[in-house]
């Protein structure tokens, strides 16, 4: 009895020692002055604009609604001579981007085929309001999403009972975690999404993508942003995009290319780094059994972070209401010229399919 009573004094020290190692780890790692990681200007590459994606004057408005007290910006698409309630796509973006890297070139011709759009910017990012700025939180991205499927219903313009969903990479996973809630949703279409980014993580690393090495920095960069939060001190931020070998969340020529190539001018190339230690908890995938609507998957065969594997553990709980459309380039390609056309048809598509009457 003795022997078995000094083992677990034992083990509750080394716990104990352990347990004070990490808390000073912490405190060392989250107030330490000079860690800092330096900003990245993005290298702005002019797309060529089409006529299609002209706007006419009529084509947006300027809207707001609130979560919590904090105003959401927002542009409202909507058809033109409209005489009846229209469905409508809810669309939010991926990590760090706004409204305004790209969104737009998808809602013209959501709205040229009779529907109607509700872009919006999380809290924190664009042209919402939020303190901290730039902050990346997936629980308020995903109360923002709600919050704007509320105000949609709400409009006399559009048809409550039609309202699908539009997300892309990270909220590509957001819009099957809201559909899991959300009954109601008539479709989703989902866009290279982040399905499991834990998966994700590790097919990164398994790929040389990341290094172990880069991977613990990052977790050490997130760790002084999330602790300096609960003391109410200035975040830590790092850049959303870098080059390879950089400090960013997504560093690799490829995201560094796609924001050069979509970002305004004016955007802010930061995110607030507690993103790092949150991301790989977010797995989408686990909540697709619960979906009751039609969802389209759009995958591209050379995402890294997406494998086969997990695309058919997301199809296989969804049944026939998955409809998987699979194209043979990367993440980033699907955002532009004739990938960008082959993407955008396929969901018009689905849309006209399950929206319209």
């Amino acid at each position: 009895m003795g022997i078995v009573l000094l083992i677990l004094q034992i083990i509750g020290i080394i716990i104990g020692t352990l347990i004070g190692l990490f808390i000073l780890e912490l405190a060392i790692v989250a107030f330490i002055p000079g860690i800092s990681v330096p900003k990245q200007s993005l290298e702005k590459v002019k797309q060529p604009t089409k006529e299609k994606d002209v706007k006419p004057s009529w084509s947006r408005k300027d809207v707001s609604f609130k979560v919590k007290e904090t105003s959401l910006s927002a542009w409202l698409y909507l058809p033109e001579n409209l005489s009846a309630p229209v469905p409508c796509i809810i669309m939010g973006h991926g990590l760090g981007a706004t409204k305004d890297t790209g969104l737009e070139s998808y809602a013209l011709r959501f709205q040229e085929a009779g529907l109607a759009v509700l872009a919006f910017d999380y809290r924190h990012l664009g042209e919402s309001e939020g303190e901290p700025r730039q902050l990346v939180w997936i629980p308020r991205q995903l109360e923002d999403y709600t919050a704007a499927i509320d105000y949609a219903r709400s409009l006399k313009e559009i048809d409550p009972a039609r309202i699908a969903l539009w997300g892309t990479s990270l909220s590509g996973g957001h819009v099957i975690v809201i559909a899991a809630k959300d009954n109601k949703i008539a479709c989703v279409a989902a866009q290279v999404p982040l399905l499991d980014g834990r998966v994700s993580g590790l097919t990164a690393y398994k790929h040389k993508i990341i290094s172990l090495g880069h991977g613990l920095r990052m977790i050490m960069h997130g760790q002084r942003d999330f602790v300096r939060s609960w003391f109410g001190l200035s975040p830590h931020k790092i850049p959303i995009v870098g080059k390879p070998g950089t400090m960013a969340v997504l560093a690799f020529s490829e995201a560094y290319e796609a924001f050069g190539k979509l970002a305004p001018d004016d955007f802010i190339n930061e995110a607030c780094a507690r993103i790092n230690i949150r991301i790989d908890k977010y797995r989408p995938v686990k909540k697709a059994a619960k979906v009751s609507c039609p969802v389209l998957l759009q995958v591209c065969e050379k995402d890294i972070g997406t494998p086969t594997s997990l695309v058919e553990e997301a199809e296989k709980p969804l049944g026939k209401l998955a409809e998987v459309i699979s194209y043979p380039i990367d993440h980033f390609d699907i955002y532009t010229g004739d990938n960008f056309e082959k993407a955008v048809n396929d969901q018009l598509d689905f849309f006209k399919k399950h929206l319209q009457k």
